[in-house]
């Protein structure tokens, strides 16, 4: 069997470094920097049968768009004559905080980031057509490779890493859509193996409460928390049946809470 080619943008990301450490056997892959995709010449580019940029700027994050923060954008408008499929990691926060949310479900997005990531979905789909892959990511949990591994920003998990003290208080009846590095990379592999385009909410796809989380994590670290049950309003889940169906794939929240358990 051929080995997919896929080319890696952002050479310390958190997502590039474990889709490189978990693929790199089922996969031929090359991470670069974005500068030195810049300078890789189309002939060069014409190798590989895939592009997934992980790499983002921080005016992309926090400001109004522009296109030339865009870095998505600028992949797709070098590599639009090309043959290469394009993945796109969108966001599940381009829809609003409800349960059970579709690809065709209407979006919401709330702050610079969201409606960013709105607008880079939009011009590839007009830029390229039908050589993208674009995947709307719950939330990830997963700790990074290496100390110099990047994150857009850090969540709870991130910072429960950290936490020293006991009495850390959480929402006890918050629920989110987690999903593991670990269940990312494998349903990543998937949809390349599948060579699918179009647009997937890659996700558990189910409720899972901060309290199971933090269950989880603390396996390890017994550290004491007041829970108080206080529903945010950021609740969310993700409905994924269209990626279970394609790809034929379990994704449980035991291995999830086992992958938590681990780290």
């Amino acid at each position: 069997m051929i080995k997919k080619k896929l080319l890696l943008i952002g050479k310390y990301s958190f997502i590039s470094s474990n889709i490189y450490s978990f693929l790199k056997n089922k996969l031929i892959i090359r991470k670069i920097s974005f500068e030195q995709f810049r300078e890789t010449n189309l002939t060069k580019l014409k190798y590989f049968d895939y592009i997934c940029n992980c790499s983002i700027k921080k005016n992309y994050i926090n400001k109004i768009y522009k296109s030339n923060n865009d870095l998505d954008y600028l992949i797709v408008k070098k590599i639009k004559n090309l043959s290469i499929k394009f993945i796109c990691l969108s966001s599940r926060k381009i829809y609003p905080s409800k349960s059970n949310l579709k690809e065709s479900s209407i979006p919401e997005p709330k702050n610079h980031y969201s409606k960013n990531k709105l607008i880079t979905e939009n011009k590839i789909k007009k830029i390229i057509k039908n050589k993208f892959l674009i995947l709307r990511i719950s939330n990830l949990i997963g700790k990074p490779l290496k100390k110099n591994n990047r994150k857009i920003s850090n969540t709870f998990i991130d910072n429960f890493f950290k936490y020293k003290k006991n009495q850390k208080i959480f929402y006890k009846n918050n629920f989110k859509d987690f999903l593991s590095i670990e269940q990312f990379t494998n349903i990543f592999y998937k949809l390349l193996d599948k060579n699918l385009i179009g647009t997937f909410n890659v996700s558990l796809g189910k409720k899972v409460y901060i309290n199971e989380i933090i269950e989880a994590l603390n396996h390890k670290k017994n550290l004491k928390f007041q829970k108080i049950n206080i529903r945010k309003k950021d609740s969310f889940y993700l409905n994924n049946k269209k990626l279970k169906k394609i790809i034929k794939i379990k994704i449980n929240k035991k291995d999830l809470l086992n992958y938590c358990s681990r780290i």
